[in-house]
């Protein structure tokens, strides 16, 4: 099985931090794939179990499997960089 290639955000619609790291993910020309947590019963619990039972956003899923919870843009590029 090969590593996935894709970038997970897990989103708000409400969340400002959410709002801002998209506007950078495509600035910078990097694909990714939203998954608004108030329309997926899964995401949400996905996002409660990296998050110490909170629900925490945005949450990030890097395509080599490591998980960022409430990431800067910093954070997400160097951990792309890693």
């Amino acid at each position: 099985m090969t590593a996935s290639t894709e970038i997970l955000v897990y989103t708000t619609r409400s969340c400002g931090q959410c709002w801002a790291l998209k506007a950078w993910l495509k600035r910078e020309h990097i694909d990714f794939r939203e998954i608004q947590i108030e329309d997926d019963a899964a995401a949400r619990q996905f996002v409660r179990g990296v998050a110490d039972g909170y629900m925490s956003v945005p949450t990030v899923v890097l395509p080599d499997g490591r998980v960022l919870v409430e990431p800067s843009p910093a954070q997400v590029q160097a951990s792309l960089a890693a």
